[in-house]
């Protein structure tokens, strides 16, 4: 394993997925295994972006009114895919403990969740860095809050997300649209189901994209709109929609 990503696993403030109810023992959700082309799982969503799906080799920003979670709907199917790698997704400062039995029934496998808990901004950046630099996760979600960022420490983290493998995606506010930002794709969510293409490398900027409910596995719970779960974790107890 990667010595530095061990350093995070190892931390008391981080929690390894063992369970499909957060707990228990298991196995580590570590493999070799790695991802070719990605699609959203939204056929208008695919068609608007440059790559036919989520782009590789770059970093993708999230810019919401709400913690960014409602906006965890968009990635859903592509956490269902990654699943199949056996290697970790990492969920860094989420602002909410994740529902796993939701996760379950969407057919993610919970033994793969990674929640690692920052105590500052340079340990959010710092563990940011290593999980996309290390060989062991498939997917990093990030939650970089309200807080500005100079645009060398994005540039930073856009650079390891360049060399790695792993969907990289950093939530982040609504007011960082207007700042500049290294990354390859950014996206606002504006309206419920409604993307907006801010910035896209080679392809289609400044659109709007409506995400058709058809697209939806039916009668199974979307992560637009969670129940409240319980933590004993990391004192917060439910994922908001947005």
């Amino acid at each position: 394993m990667n010595e530095a990503l061990e350093q995070v696993i190892l931390r008391r403030d981080t929690w390894r997925g063992r369970s499909p109810h957060f707990g228990g023992l298991g196995l580590s959700a570590n493999s070799d295994s790695h991802r070719g082309g990605l699609k959203s799982g939204y056929g208008a969503l695919d068609a608007a972006l440059q790559q036919g799906g989520w782009p590789e080799a770059t970093a993708v920003e999230v810019l919401s009114d709400s913690s960014g979670m409602g906006a965890m709907g968009l990635f859903l199917p592509a956490m269902e895919q990654l699943s199949t790698q056996g290697r970790w997704q990492a969920f860094i400062a989420p602002p909410w403990t994740p529902y796993a039995p939701l996760l379950a029934a969407r057919g993610i496998d919970t033994q793969q969740v990674l929640l690692v808990h920052p105590r500052s901004r340079e340990d959010l950046l710092w563990s940011i860095e290593q999980a996309l630099r290390s060989s062991t996760c498939s997917a990093v979600f990030s939650w970089l809050g309200d807080a500005q960022y100079r645009y060398s420490e994005i540039r930073k983290l856009q650079l390891a997300a360049a060399s790695s493998d792993s969907l990289c995606v950093l939530f982040r506010s609504q007011r960082a649209a207007i700042e500049s930002s290294p990354v390859g794709l950014r996206l606002q969510m504006r309206e419920y189901r409604k993307v907006h293409i801010l910035k896209q490398r080679g392809g289609q900027q400044q659109l709007d994209v409506h995400l058709s409910p058809n697209d939806e596995l039916s009668h199974q719970p979307q992560l637009w709109e969670l129940p409240v779960w319980p933590s004993t974790m990391a004192g917060n107890s439910a994922l908001e929609a947005g």
